[in-house]
């Protein structure tokens, strides 16, 4: 893809983890330009290097240091905005801006299963993106992407239930303190512990991947909260309409490529899903960042007794899980020829 100016663009809900996230990412992007922060109105008025506790491991570049917080609701002029915002004031915020002509790509998973609202993993369902037709709202519309596990566990399960079927599967979750947010779980909760339940995140694991699947299969959830900075850690076992061997299902996961490969996103990793051999892999300190932490590791692949393979998987939440998720998403909507460019001085030659 061409670009000849780079489209802009701003995120909502700016100071939390994911929105860290998205302004770290949009600001050396190639075909999207980060124009405006916005947050609460605890940090409007305020430049963003004050306003934002920065949590991640580059320092915050001055430029966008110096760049002033607006009010989530403010009139905004980037064509395209990305949401980090919590679900309750997404309800409000995203329809609005979406009605204002902005294209909204969430991670927020207030509106992920409204079934005019596409529930995006680029490389399984990019098909889904015809949905924003649906939404009577041109030229703005709302793309969501899923929840952190979910956006591994779906990538995972594609492949499979192309080639194979799937007809259950059962899910684990040991999902880092980052999917928790800022300041998330107090530490006396966290260190030296697990904790066997985290808010809501069962019921997506469990209801999530069909939507973006298009299937009926059932999935049984687990999540626990661990002492982990990054990455969550799902075992996964599944069930397989018919017999199969291993060497089968290593095949189908480790050569599946989709759309963003193809075309060659900017976001997009070489390999979805990086299949390893290791014993003891895939782990969060070793494989979380893997590929800029947009591909999603998969080990201890074999048999289960009870139902037919069970295996390990890896996901970065706060990348593939969230912030790398929607720009992917936006990349795809933009080479689909879905994003209206019309802002002032955006041009650009779609592939």
């Amino acid at each position: 893809m061409e670009l000849t100016e780079r489209i802009p663009a701003a995120v909502l809900g700016a100071t939390g983890v994911v929105g860290q996230q998205l302004v770290r990412l949009l600001h050396d992007h190639p075909w999207f330009s980060l124009e405006a922060v916005a947050a609460s109105s605890r940090s409007a008025g305020r430049p963003y290097g004050e306003a934002a506790e920065w949590m991640l491991d580059r320092d915050l570049p001055p430029d966008l240091a110096e760049k002033i917080v607006v009010e989530g609701g403010e009139e905004l002029s980037a064509p395209l905005l990305f949401s980090a915002l919590a679900s309750e004031t997404a309800s409000e915020l995203e329809p609005l801006y979406r009605d204002r002509g902005h294209l909204v790509v969430s991670n927020a998973s207030r509106f992920r299963m409204d079934p005019r609202v596409p529930l995006l993993i680029p490389e399984v369902n990019p098909e889904s993106l015809e949905l924003l037709r649906d939404q009577d709202s041109s030229p703005g519309g709302l793309i969501t992407n899923p929840n952190c596990v979910v956006a591994g566990l779906a990538l995972a399960l594609s492949p499979l239930h192309r080639e194979f079927t799937v007809e259950a599967a059962v899910v684990t979750t040991f999902q880092a303190l980052s999917g928790a947010g800022y300041p998330g779980v107090p530490s006396l909760a966290a260190l030296g512990n697990v904790i066997p339940h985290t808010r809501s995140e069962e019921e997506k694991i469990e209801q999530e991947p069909l939507k973006i699947l298009d299937a009926g299969f059932p999935i049984s959830a687990s999540a626990h909260r661990v002492p982990v900075a990054d990455g969550h850690l799902a075992s996964v076992s599944v069930k397989l309409s018919r017999p199969t061997d291993l060497e089968e299902v290593a095949e189908a996961l480790s050569g599946f490529r989709g759309e963003p490969q193809e075309r060659r996103l900017p976001t997009a990793p070489e390999r979805p899903l990086v299949l390893v051999g290791d014993y003891d892999r895939p782990q969060p300190l070793r494989d979380a960042t893997r590929d800029r932490g947009m591909a999603v590791t998969v080990g201890r692949l074999r048999p289960d007794p009870v139902l037919s393979i069970r295996f390990d998987l890896l996901v970065h939440n706060t990348l593939r899980g969230a912030a790398g998720a929607a720009l992917l998403n936006a990349e795809l909507a933009l080479a689909r020829g879905l994003l209206d460019t019309t802002a002032p001085d955006a041009a650009v030659e779609v592939p």
